[in-house]
């Protein structure tokens, strides 16, 4: 007999090892891990970083468990909701394809805390993420795209339950247990686009990510929720989605790998906006190309596009996460867009802001798809130039390696000015697989020294 959907998902949980992944899914643990960790050092320094740590702060006990880019310990709630706020707040995280879900920041925020709290092996850690990762995936994809259209956040709404069946594995929780902590993660499942390109985008992923680890602990404890907190009458799918299909949370599980559809950013910024700086990076390499002669830019591409980043009045870097126009303007003035870029220098450099305003309202093409997009440059002496990008850096057609990913990883450290060494960390995850707990990747993350607050 078939088991119901969140039974089903929840039993998977349950009695899937690290030793049962194929090598490439655990070879892609390793690379998601790696990534988000790159993204999280670049962030640690972050103001809203900075902030959540100094307001949860005083209601948090003494504890263990390590920050990301600081010195001090705290408790693994804690350092569950900073950490996965730090993975997620410079938008340089990975994205799967289908959703864009941000699986890495809650789903590692809430395991690396549990996993240094109870020194749980290196692949104990990694398989959990991996289960999270698929767990919160699947149930994206059950939902989308109405849910995100919707106005839910689904990075922290779906994020939630990966970091809940992510701590239930390393707490060896039944399957009823575990079943349990789906229905109190739903209980607790929210967050909204409207957030986005302010701080309470970082503080729902955040939410996220501690949510999931206390429905954990609270099914160990005990406490009960609903049978069918997925697919029930008035669960979530039906909740939060116009049209939902439960059958795609379960269907090819343990066989298809949603870990497999991650994409990993080349730029801190909307997945949606990298054709766009695919585009201006190479234009701006034509003969004779000179930014300040440009008269006019026009942008066209998906629907998606046009929502989520049409914003050509930011004046701060995390607004400019989800601007085309900003993404545009400092692409073609300094040839570059990695997390300097994105910063609020960069947003109110008066150069940018000039060009910014030459750069037009997006233009919806209806043949083109999200990860698709045409920039057309039309200069003072009328000469046009312009290019079609339908593949661009990040996505699976076209990935980032292993070693674009480790130069990430040290470029971050050294944009987050936390002192960490990136290529200790680098170290820490290559040996995960064999180590017999998280200690020396969680070492290599802190700072040595106390960190001075900006």
């Amino acid at each position: 007999m078939t088991r119901p959907v969140s039974a089903e998902l929840a039993a998977f949980a349950v009695d899937t090892s690290w030793s049962d992944l194929p090598h490439d899914v655990q070879q892609e643990a390793l690379r998601a891990l790696t990534n988000g960790l790159a993204a999280g050092l670049g962030g640690a320094g972050d103001l809203a970083v900075k902030a959540i740590l100094r307001s949860l702060r005083p209601m948090s006990a003494a504890g263990q468990c390590s920050l990301i880019g600081e010195s001090e310990r705290v408790d693994m709630g804690l350092a569950a909701f900073v950490n996965a706020a730090a993975i997620n707040v410079l938008d340089f995280d990975e994205t799967h394809v289908g959703t864009i879900i941000h699986p890495v920041a809650p789903v590692a925020g809430a395991a690396l805390a549990l996993a240094e709290e109870l020194g749980a092996t290196g692949s104990d850690l990694l398989g959990a993420i991996v289960i999270g990762i698929e767990a919160a995936c699947r149930i994206g994809n059950a939902i989308s795209p109405g849910h995100y259209a919707r106005g839910w956040h689904i990075t922290a709404t779906c994020g939630i339950f990966g970091a809940a069946l992510a701590a239930s594995r390393l707490l060896r929780l039944d399957h009823g247990q575990t079943l349990h902590a789906l229905g109190i993660a739903s209980s607790q499942a929210s967050g909204l686009v409207e957030t986005l390109g302010t701080m309470a985008k970082s503080v729902g992923v955040g939410h996220a990510a501690r949510g999931g680890l206390t429905a954990a602990l609270m099914a160990r404890e005990g406490i009960e929720g609903p049978s069918a907190p997925l697919e029930g009458r008035l669960a979530f799918l039906a909740v939060t989605s116009d049209r939902w299909e439960p059958e795609k949370i379960v269907e090819g599980l343990g066989a298809d790998w949603e870990i497999q559809r991650l994409m990993y950013k080349p730029y801190p910024c909307g997945v949606v906006l990298n054709p766009v700086i695919d585009a201006c990076l190479w234009l701006r390499t034509e003969p004779g190309f000179d930014a300040t002669q440009i008269r006019l830019v026009e942008v066209r591409g998906s629907e998606l596009l046009r929502a989520r980043t049409d914003r050509p009045d930011v004046t701060r870097g995390r607004e400019a996460q989800v601007s085309a126009q900003h993404a545009v303007s400092i692409s073609l003035l300094r040839g570059a867009a990695g997390a300097a870029e994105f910063s609020d220098a960069a947003v109110n450099d008066p150069d940018v802001i000039a060009l910014r305003s030459r750069v037009g309202h997006i233009v919806v093409a209806a043949d083109m798809a999200e990860d698709e997009a045409h920039v057309r440059i039309c200069f003072a002496d009328g000469t046009v130039i312009q290019r079609l990008v339908t593949t661009s850096l990040g996505s699976l057609e076209t990935p980032l390696s292993d070693g674009m990913i480790a130069e990430k990883m040290r470029a971050l450290a050294a944009h987050g000015g936390t002192g960490v060494h990136a290529d200790g960390v680098l170290s820490a995850v290559s040996a995960l697989p064999a180590a017999p707990d998280s200690a020396a990747l969680m070492q290599a993350l802190r700072a040595q020294e106390p960190s001075v607050e900006p």
